[in-house]
């Protein structure tokens, strides 16, 4: 297995978390010292996203198109990185009225026909950055999330989830199986030794957890594939929030600053941090793109495929968007 890590659970804290709350806590003890440069950043990120618009109630909205104009709701993609492949790819998605994050994840053999791409293996989501970067990274994402609006992106290198990780006494799991898995040509190097049960992970194990998704033999690790993964990686997630909530998050901050790219600049993370103060982890919500694996022959191969569900996705985002259609329109 050659997958570099699984590092969106990471990424996404580090925006949400550290970034907002972290950065709310720098600008109270720095007020005087940043008042005029956010001062600056307010007006550009208010007349983005209309913050000062908000009001004490949710909106609703008579459609998607709608919502997509309108809405408050800061979108994120989150990337962890195979070489040139994304390796898992998550829609994340932040309403600042409700502070509730829903959180999509992408299967990374999800199927997109890219014309003048013929071969197998560039039909899968996960192929597209490596000729197209994170700009047709998001396109695809917005593509298949029925043309919704993607912000800002972030990648993190695998380093900063062990040192994060660490940072926080590590975090506590229920590993649903012995993880077994060996591959010295991997890098770096892979030699994972899990034990099944709950059981607190550091650092290292932390992202051996994060990376595994079969082992040497046949038929070992997760039975659905990726889905199972998804799955094991989300339960991690919601346990890393919670543990983090409670945390000084400057030094979540300090620690994982380095590992990071994004488009965010650091007044946007001030200015989105007011927002957030009152999060729980019963805030964030996680889920699975609709749809499902399937079979396909490419040039004598037999490939697995996750197809999407356009009608089950669009569902999903007019509940999250809070689209209430009237009686008289067609579904």
């Amino acid at each position: 297995m050659k997958t570099f890590w699984k590092v969106f659970i990471v990424s996404f804290i580090f925006f949400f978390i550290a970034i907002f709350l972290g950065s709310y806590s720098y600008l109270k003890s720095n007020e005087n010292r940043l008042r005029s440069n956010i001062s600056d950043g307010e007006s550009k990120i208010e007349k983005k996203y209309n913050i000062e618009e908000q009001t004490a109630n949710i909106k609703t909205y008579s459609s998607l198109s709608e919502a997509f104009k309108k809405s408050n709701r800061l979108n994120v993609i989150l990337l962890g990185m195979d070489d040139a492949r994304t390796d898992t790819i998550i829609f994340a998605t932040f309403d600042p009225i409700s502070k509730q994050v829903n959180a999509i994840s992408i299967p990374r053999d999800t199927y997109v026909h890219r014309k003048g791409y013929n071969r197998g293996e560039q039909r899968k989501i996960n192929a597209i950055y490596g000729d197209h970067g994170v700009e047709g990274v998001k396109k695809a994402v917005s593509y298949i999330l029925g043309g919704v609006p993607i912000h800002h992106y972030i990648i993190m290198d695998y380093e900063g989830v062990e040192n994060i990780i660490n940072s926080i006494g590590g975090v506590e799991v229920m590993v649903p199986f012995h993880m077994k898995y060996k591959d010295p040509t991997a890098n770096p190097p892979l030699n994972i030794d899990i034990k099944e049960g709950k059981q607190v992970l550091n650092g290292k194990k932390s992202l051996e957890f994060l990376r595994y998704r079969k082992g040497n033999n046949n038929g070992s690790g997760y039975i659905d594939g990726d889905l199972g993964r998804i799955r094991s990686q989300q339960q991690f997630l919601q346990s890393f929030i919670h543990k983090t909530l409670s945390y000084r998050l400057p030094v979540i901050i300090k620690k994982g600053f380095d590992y990071i790219k994004t488009d965010i600049k650091l007044w946007e993370g001030i200015n989105y941090s007011r927002k957030v103060i009152d999060m729980k982890s019963d805030d964030f919500i996680f889920m699975t793109l609709p749809g499902k694996a399937e079979l396909k022959k490419y040039d004598g191969k037999i490939l697995s495929y996750y197809i999407f569900n356009s009608k089950e996705i669009k569902k999903l985002l007019e509940d999250i968007y809070n689209v209430r259609k009237t009686s008289v329109e067609n579904p």
